[in-house]
């Protein structure tokens, strides 16, 4: 927890301010923190050890936290508390399992906690007709609205992709099929994709009442907005496609979501278009966050500057603005040099990857040029092919059985 500077006086990295105070209980990289909506004094944390722990700034930490932390059976990439309701937080984990829990029921004495916390659990997992297997992606982290009633999920491999509170199947997901003029981008061209960082990304509503927007970051070195739609829209354009139907007929390049090979899938309304794009990055953007009344989204990456962005050359809190470069910089084709930063960084060797660096004393471009050789082997992955996955509701003496079914009914069209 870091005290915020006065104003007028200017951050330097080689003499950070000192923390008001240092929570531990992970044994593990904290992936995710989040500020209870109620009180000041208690947040959630998530980390790579499995535990999301709940803390209570107003314990004494040197004694025994058990009741505040429970103990996942696999890391755990993101946590969100509910900004309304007391009580319910959200989790996303490594195998893409997104749940809604209660904190009475996840927290406490072993005696009162219940069903690991979860009123809710999220469909995550991914179906292609022309594939026989399903995919669960990884669940990178989790986003609430402003008022709770929506969240969005950002998937290792895939896209973000929106539920409302109380529905377990998604409403829509966000893509870069298209340009924001609404034409379809070009073959070869480079557009939405989350293949090689851990990103995160934000609801808004600058000014109204509602968050009717959605930003993310992208490997293609830009930031994405799109303007989503309200609830009650989306789930009427929702496609429910059975089983017999989805094994008996053509569903070229549709993906559904669906709980097992043999249940109904869900095809959420595609937001292909976003509002705009946000250029200025020469590298990955990993995190975007609207202002709550300003017109003003700020985004950043892999590179050293946090980039704010404007419709306007002014405003209440900035002035002069400059235009914001209108190309984006190409994938840099690999060299040599590339291969020795990338061998480098694996050894350990690589600057950024020094402890006490500050990120001053060597140039950016050696960060830039090891990302771009991480892309060009990574990116734009194949999600049914990286992460496969089991069909958990059916069990392993009927699988074959099922499988020949399943073979059956795809037959006719294949």
């Amino acid at each position: 927890m870091s005290r915020l500077l006065p104003p007028g006086v200017r951050w330097d990295p080689e003499r950070p301010s000192p923390a008001l105070s240092v929570h531990r209980g992970h044994d593990g990289s904290v992936r995710s923190i989040s500020a209870h909506a109620h009180h000041d004094e208690l947040f959630f944390s998530a980390g790579e050890d499995g535990r999301i722990i709940l803390h209570d700034a107003r314990v004494d930490r040197r004694s025994s936290r058990a009741q505040g932390i429970y103990q996942h059976t696999t890391e755990v990439t993101g946590v969100q508390a509910h900004p309304v309701m007391e009580h319910i937080f959200a989790t996303s984990d490594l195998r893409g399992q997104v749940c809604l829990r209660d904190s009475r029921m996840a927290f406490g004495p072993l005696s009162t906690r219940s069903n690991e916390g979860i009123v809710q659990t999220y469909v995550t997992k991914l179906s292609k007709r022309s594939c026989g297997h399903l995919s669960n992606p990884e669940s990178s982290s989790i986003t609430f609205d402003r008022d709770g009633t929506r969240l969005a999920l950002t998937m290792l491999h895939w896209y973000p992709t929106i539920y409302a509170l109380s529905d377990p199947y998604p409403l829509a997901i966000c893509t870069g099929r298209n340009g924001p003029d609404g034409n379809p981008i070009p073959a070869g061209e480079r557009t939405y994709s989350n293949s090689c960082t851990m990103k995160s990304g934000a609801f808004g509503g600058p000014g109204i009442s509602e968050d009717i927007l959605y930003a993310a970051g992208s490997d293609d070195f830009r930031g994405y907005v799109w303007e989503i739609p309200d609830t009650a829209t989306l789930a009427g354009l929702r496609q429910e496609i059975p089983t017999e139907e989805w094994y008996t007929q053509e569903w070229r390049d549709v993906v559904g979501y669906c709980e097992g090979l043999l249940t109904t899938r869900y095809v959420p309304l595609e937001i292909s278009t976003p509002l705009c794009r946000l250029n200025g990055h020469r590298s990955i953007v990993n995190a975007v966050a609207i202002h709550p009344s300003q017109l003003h989204i700020v985004t950043s990456g892999i590179e050293r500057d946090i980039i704010l962005h404007s419709p306007t050359p002014s405003s209440p809190v900035t002035q002069n603005l400059a235009l914001t470069p209108s190309e984006v910089r190409k994938l840099a084709e690999c060299s040599p040099e590339d291969e020795i930063r990338f061998l480098g960084a694996l050894l350990g060797t690589h600057p950024t990857l020094h402890e006490g660096d500050t990120g001053q004393s060597h140039d950016e471009s050696h960060t830039i040029s090891l990302f771009d050789h991480i892309l060009r082997e990574e990116g734009e992955g194949d999600v049914f092919e990286l992460k496969p996955c089991k069909d958990d509701n059916e069990d392993s003496e009927t699988e074959e059985d099922d499988l020949g079914v399943i073979d059956v009914m795809r037959s006719p069209l294949d």
